[in-house]
Order: C-alpha cells, then sequence, then structure tokens
C-alpha cells in the first residue's frame, strides 16, 4: 500500500540502524548484525552508515573488535539530523510530482500536503534518538 509521503529505502535504513545503535549507547554493532535485525542488505546498509560517519552521527571501527556506534549521545541526535545526513534537506514541497508543475496553490490536495510535509520535518526536528 503507497502513501502520499514516502521515506526513501536508505533514508529508512539510517533511522532503523540509528535507533538500534541508541539502544546500545556507546557500545559497537557489527554491521552485519545491524543488516540482519533490520532485514537489510549488507552493502546497502554500509553505504547509509558511510552517510552517518560523514557528518559525525556515527564511528566505525574495522577488525575483530571493530563495529559501529553512535558518535554522539542519543539525547543530541535529531531523527531530522539522520535523516537529512542521508537525503539531504528535507523541505516542505507543494507537489507530487517530482518535478513540481504548480505553485501548489490550485494542488488537486489543497494546502493538506504543505500541511503534512510541515509537521513530518517538525516531528523530526523535535525528536531524538533516545525519545524513541
Amino acid at each position: 500500500m503507497a502513501g502520499l509521503i514516502r521515506v526513501s529505502e536508505a533514508a529508512s535504513l539510517g533511522l532503523h540502524a540509528a535507533m538500534l545503535l541508541a539502544q546500545v549507547e556507546g557500545e559497537r554493532m557489527r554491521t552485519r548484525e545491524l543488516g540482519e535485525r533490520i532485514g537489510a542488505s549488507q552493502a546497502h546498509l554500509v553505504k547509509v552508515l558511510q552517510a552517518l560517519s560523514r557528518v559525525g552521527l556515527v564511528e566505525t571501527e574495522r577488525g575483530p573488535h571493530g563495529g559501529v556506534r553512535l558518535a554522539r549521545p542519543a539525547a543530541s541526535v535529531t531523527l531530522l539530523a539522520v535523516y537529512e545526513a542521508i537525503d539531504g534537506p528535507l523541505e516542505t514541497t507543494e507537489c507530487l510530482l517530482e518535478k513540481p508543475i504548480c505553485d501548489g496553490h490550485c494542488c488537486v490536495l489543497g494546502r493538506v500536503l504543505h500541511g503534512m510535509n510541515q509537521e513530518a520535518r517538525e516531528h523530526l526536528a523535535r525528536t531524538t534518538l533516545a525519545d524513541v
């Protein structure tokens, strides 16, 4: 079933991985274990974790005692920070089309889409990993 608001697979993996890492805050988890728990391809998960690492949200270490862990306290990491590390800035769009053809004033959905996007953005911005 399709919804109006969609989250990319990569952002979904990042959010779920970050939440699992928050549950074991301070400890490292193996990428393989994270992938198994999320049900994700290890190759895709590694790319997502690299994006989170680039912005300083996770730390990775190779080797027999390596793994990945949060780089900051879970209470200081918002869901919006995780989302935007992967998919870029979350904008409140006015149109369902990837390339908007109208300014939103004559949309068949009226202003509801803008409101839904704004509400989702505000929720992600105020919710930390420690909250979930």
